[in-house]
């Protein structure tokens, strides 16, 4: 009888996917409730939005071979594509508008994480 494999590849979207998952846990263990995944707007998405007393996080996550080339792959180009979807969301969710902002990075690797809080401002 031949056998049958009931595995796939794992596509790059697939671990996006899982990378982001894996983020979700880290922040509710550090105390974030999470807001929005995936959260989609005209103008761009946004990871992970994610909240702790007063303040609302927008969180981008990259999965990279190693942690400075997540860092890297987040360009200026990126946070403003990423700001702009932010400002939409509290356009739309006004019950956050009197929040602090905040921007963060969060970059996997295969064996590790590395959580860069506040990794860019943006204008008003």
């Amino acid at each position: 009888m031949p056998k049958v494999s009931l595995s796939f590849p794992m596509t790059n979207y697939m671990r996006g996917i899982l990378a982001e998952i894996y983020v979700i846990g880290y922040l509710t263990i550090k105390g974030y409730r999470i807001i929005a995944w995936r959260y989609k707007t005209p103008v761009g998405e946004i990871d992970i939005i994610a909240g702790k007393r007063n303040l609302l996080v927008f969180v981008e996550v990259k999965l990279r071979g190693n942690i400075n080339s997540a860092f890297e792959s987040i360009t200026p180009r990126m946070q403003d594509r990423i700001s702009r979807a932010a400002k939409y969301f509290i356009a739309k969710n006004r019950r956050f508008s009197n929040h602090s902002l905040r921007f963060d990075a969060i970059a996997v690797s295969r064996f590790s994480l590395r959580h860069l809080d506040n990794a860019w401002m943006t204008l008003a």
